[in-house]
């Protein structure tokens, strides 16, 4: 009965090993960062800093942007937003 124990146990710790052993997923190739559009910036870009507005990030707003929204983006990445 102990030998049946021991062998459930090797084979859990084994399965698990693998499982975080196994090699990391392959890396995105797109060849900008995650919030930028295609063609927004070059990844050799030191800073990463997009244009403001919603045209130049990749994935569109989920509602319309106002112009809080705009001014808000365009006063990134200094610290304080506009007084809207």
């Amino acid at each position: 009965m102990r030998t049946g124990k021991l062998v459930a146990v090797a084979a859990i710790g084994a399965a698990l090993w693998k499982y975080f052993k196994a090699p990391p997923q392959a890396a995105k190739t797109d060849d900008h960062a995650a919030a930028f559009a295609d063609a927004e910036t070059h990844p050799e870009n030191f800073d990463q800093t997009r244009s403001a507005g919603p045209e130049a990030m990749r994935d569109m707003p989920r509602r319309e942007w106002n112009k809080v929204d705009q001014a808000t983006d365009e006063s990134f990445p200094a610290s304080d937003p506009p007084a809207y």
